[in-house]
């Protein structure tokens, strides 16, 4: 019995270093900036060495990223378990709107939100990173085309609806991050708000039933 705990408790511990280690990184990259900040920063801010960083982390660009990857994997199971019967654009739209509660309690496991949306700020003006995460998000976007495409019997390589709908629904959020972003309002209301109104103004080319029967 006493053996079969142990490697749950190992786990514990290493995911509980690697939050360590996320937190102290993100912490520092909104109040010193992302070039400012080291891994021995952030190693010592954690009082590991940087071996153990990077046992953890690639680098200073995945520890950035890291929690972003969490919301973007986050977003990919909410459209996957929506209900069948929600056409494919609805079925985006109330992912991102009704996965807000539980994407908080994501973030909140590492950071403050108030942190995360700062350093969504800062993704958007350090252009490594915003590259690195357009990257990442283009791999999303794949996936939840496939996501969309096998919900609607359809084949995503023959069928262009399912990335065009994707294409369509990334473009949106990404005008409301950096509307939100430049904006005065940053709070996790006005973001939420700014959201569901651009996504309000989605015309009905791919907003309805893509079934035939």
């Amino acid at each position: 019995m006493e053996t079969a705990t142990r490697p749950g408790l190992r786990e514990l511990k290493k995911q509980r270093t690697r939050d360590a280690l996320l937190r102290a990184a993100l912490e520092l990259f909104v109040s010193r900036g992302y070039e400012g900040t080291t891994v021995d920063d952030i190693a010592e801010a954690v009082e590991v060495s940087q071996r153990t960083f990077f046992r953890y982390f690639a680098g200073k660009e995945e520890a950035a990223l890291a929690l972003q990857d969490r919301t973007l994997a986050h977003f990919v199971a909410s459209v996957r378990e929506r209900p069948p019967h929600e056409a494919p654009m609805e079925a985006l739209r109330q992912a991102v709107l009704d996965g807000w509660d539980t994407l908080n309690e994501i973030v909140e496991a590492v950071v403050p939100v108030e942190v995360h949306l700062r350093m969504y700020r800062l993704i958007e003006s350090t252009p490594v990173l915003l590259a690195a995460y357009l990257r990442r998000s283009d791999e999303a976007e794949e996936e939840i085309a496939r996501v969309l495409a096998a919900r609607e019997g359809l084949d995503v390589d023959a069928d262009p609806r399912p990335r065009l709908a994707v294409a369509v629904f990334s473009g949106v959020m990404r005008v409301t991050g950096r509307q939100w972003s430049t904006g005065e309002d940053f709070s996790l209301a006005a973001i939420r708000e700014l959201t569901e109104r651009y996504l309000a103004q989605v015309g009905p080319a791919l907003t309805g039933s893509w079934r035939t029967g």
